[in-house]
């Protein structure tokens, strides 16, 4: 098999035939993530950009902006291309974000104000064109029946484990992020009849019966990312950096959960 024939069963037809992700490009992928949040990291740190929580509620309506645009994509609204669905859309909206980033940066005294307001504005771009389609959405507010409970669920194991657990207590916005998209999961394929993409996920719902897994997968990903993280910190530079890797955690958590909640009240 070629390079050509390769990249055609491994990229282009899962995207092409809305296939999933498989075990190739996931781990592509992955290293792609890696190396652009290394870059992004190094860029931010010469141009001496502080993850301070300001700069954090800054990005939120970026974080939106992809999984509105994505579910937007889902219920033909936007058209279905590869810039409009996964991975193409992260790399859209990373290069949207990371554009009126150095842009505010460099001509605005008050960036981080007028960078928020432009990705609010973007998201209100989506918001409209989302109200002048409403023919193409069929609404299911019965998602909520399912979603607040589990997600009220969810939210209160996160509070009690963080009682109890270090790491979970000193990062606890990661375990809500990432147990509000195992909620979504678990809505979405166990009473929805949706399904998973990711290819371990999928193999483990196959395996045990249930989307549920998810709690427990999302729970011990964190945990051993996180102690590995403690053990290789060593100085504040590298404290920075796993500051940084955890905002790009948060997103992989907040992002996708945000896209599949959006994508079961539109009813696509």
């Amino acid at each position: 098999m070629g390079i050509g024939e390769i990249f055609q069963r491994y990229f282009i037809d899962p995207i092409r035939y809305n296939q999933g992700y498989n075990v190739v490009n996931t781990l592509t992928y992955a290293i792609i993530l890696g190396l652009a949040a290394l870059g992004v990291y190094k860029v931010l740190k010469k141009l001496g950009i502080k993850y301070d929580n300001a700069f954090f509620r800054a990005l939120i309506p970026y974080m939106i902006l992809g999984a509105f645009g994505r579910a937007l994509t889902d219920a033909t609204i936007i058209p279905r291309t590869y810039l409009t669905v996964t991975p193409g859309i992260y790399f859209l909206v990373f290069a949207i974000t990371f554009s009126a980033l150095l842009i505010t940066h460099k001509f605005f005294e008050d960036w981080r104000k007028v960078f928020l307001y432009f990705g609010w504005t973007l998201v209100g771009g989506e918001v409209l064109l989302l109200l002048f389609n409403l023919d193409k959405v069929s609404f299911n507010f019965e998602v909520l029946k399912y979603f607040i409970p589990f997600a009220s669920l969810a939210l209160a194991v996160v509070y009690l484990l963080s009682k109890r657990i270090r790491l979970v207590r000193e990062n606890s916005y990661l375990f809500y992020a990432h147990f509000y998209d195992a909620t979504t999961t678990f809505v979405g394929v166990d009473f929805l009849g949706y399904w998973e993409q990711h290819v371990l996920p999928r193999y483990l719902m196959s395996l045990t019966g249930t989307a549920a897994v998810m709690y427990l997968l999302k729970f011990s990903v964190l945990i051993v990312a996180l102690y590995l993280m403690e053990e290789l910190q060593e100085s504040e530079s590298e404290k920075e950096l796993m500051d940084f890797i955890k905002m790009v955690m948060f997103i992989l958590g907040f992002a996708p959960g945000t896209r599949n909640l959006l994508r079961m009240l539109m009813g696509v």
